[in-house]
This record gives structure tokens, C-alpha cells and sequence, in this order.
């Protein structure tokens, strides 16, 4: 499924468009990613969120 609005990670702001028109911040997809314990492909989706998670404390 394509989702076509998008949520500044700066500011918050909501928009449709890749860059923020607010505060020209990258604009990323606001909705979580399915998640089941039956996926075969869980073990590397939970180490990429822990990498991302790790990387915006940096």
C-alpha cells in the first residue's frame, strides 16, 4: 500500500510532498510498518528499527 502523506521530522508538520514546505526538513512516512510474530523476515525488521532508534540518538 502507497502512503502519500508524509510528516516533517523537524517540525511535525504534515505534508504530501517529500520536503517539508514549512522548515525544509526530510518528511518521512508517519505510519508504523506491519508487524506479526509469524513474519519470517521479524528478526531483521527489529534489528533495523534498533539501528535507526540508535542512530537518532547519535
Amino acid at each position: 500500500m502507497v502512503w502519500l502523506l508524509k510528516r516533517c521530522k523537524e517540525c511535525g508538520e504534515y505534508t504530501l510532498k517529500d520536503e517539508c514546505p514549512k522548515c525544509g526538513g526530510k518528511a518521512v512516512t508517519p505510519h508504523p510498518a506491519k508487524f506479526s510474530l509469524d513474519d519470517k523476515y521479524r528478526r531483521y525488521k527489529i534489528l533495523m528499527k534498533r539501528i535507526a532508534e540508535e542512530e537518532q540518538k547519535e
